[in-house]
């Protein structure tokens, strides 16, 4: 299952408290301030990831806490540094500090997001002493952590998004064009969440659960509608088996205009599959029909490597045309 939408608590590390001591040893009864200064707390941290799937790991954990800072000794023994805390969420995850209405993106795997800063150190009273003060016996307790609650929401980063209505063939085609392996049946709605491939460097995402009325929430189709905002072209697949290929096109559009009217300007190629359950007839009538509306046409078959291959040769084209 894969989680898209998590509530997250964080909580940095908090400041060890300064150490207020002063030095008694063998010699001295009585000495001046040797109390050593707190550890800072740890950091929280979020880095990209490509595994889509790592927002799984808050689904049950709603809150993460890093480690506090060691306090500090006396001798002037400073107190540890917590160690700092990396998450690691998909790329393509936006996360909104809810107090501070703030909004941040993940979109590589190299840089850091600083969500919560850990608490510093307090001073030890060896920080005090003064020409006035020689003997200070107080010590400054460590900083709280930052504490913020974070909504986490993926919207996946693919460069191609397959999309049409249940059952057009789209998770067979993924399996065809790259190292995905989705469940693949003969029955609506096998695909239950988004699946993606790597075609070459080329990252393709199947979008799953679009039937009529899925922007106001009917079917899979409002939970998965956002994953297609960041695609760069679409291949709107439909089965040649059916009858009502124009009405079924027209569905999926209508839905996209429903629930964000940039995704009717991204570049789209229509792609009919199942070519070998229809005859040369109904094929050029199609093509025919959808080449009249400016449409960009390609059929294809698993049935028929070369037409794979030339969905494969088309498709790095327009990559590299945009």
């Amino acid at each position: 299952m894969l989680i898209d939408s998590v509530t997250l608590l964080v909580k940095a590390g908090d400041g060890g408290n300064g150490s207020s001591s002063l030095l008694h040893n063998g010699l001295t009864f009585k000495g001046g301030p040797d109390g050593g200064d707190g550890g800072n707390g740890g950091n929280i941290y979020l880095q990209g990831s490509t595994n889509i799937n790592d927002l799984r790991e808050f689904r049950f954990k709603k809150k993460i806490v890093a480690q506090d800072g060691t306090a500090g000794g006396r001798q002037k023994l400073f107190g540890k540094n917590a160690p700092h805390l990396t998450l690691l969420v998909p790329l393509g995850t936006s996360i909104i500090d809810t107090a501070r209405k703030k909004n941040y993106e993940i979109t590589d795997t190299k840089r850091l997001l600083l969500v919560a800063k850990g608490g510093k150190g307090g001073r030890g009273n060896t920080a005090f002493k003064s020409a006035t003060n020689q003997t200070p016996e107080y010590a400054e307790y460590g900083k709280k952590g930052e504490e913020k609650k974070l909504l986490l929401e993926l919207r996946l980063i693919a460069e191609i998004g397959l999309i049409g209505l249940p059952n057009a063939g789209k998770s067979s085609i993924l399996s065809a064009l790259t190292n995905a392996n989705p469940k693949i049946a003969d029955y609506p709605f096998t695909t239950l969440e988004p699946n993606i491939g790597m075609m070459e460097n080329h990252p393709i995402a199947d979008i799953p659960g679009l039937i009529e009325g899925a922007a106001q929430g009917r079917g899979l189709g409002a939970r998965f509608l956002k994953h297609i905002e960041k695609t760069r072209i679409l291949i709107h697949c439909i089965e040649l088996t059916d009858n009502t290929i124009l009405e079924r096109y027209a569905t999926v559009r209508q839905e996209f205009e429903r629930f964000n009217k940039a995704l009717l300007e991204k570049s789209e190629i229509i792609l009919l599959t199942k070519t070998d359950l229809a005859s040369e007839k109904t094929i050029k009538k199609y093509k025919l029909l959808f080449e009249k509306r400016g449409k960009q046409m390609l059929t294809c078959s698993l049935y028929d490597q070369k037409s794979i291959d030339a969905l494969h040769v088309e498709l790095n084209m327009l990559i590299e045309n945009i």
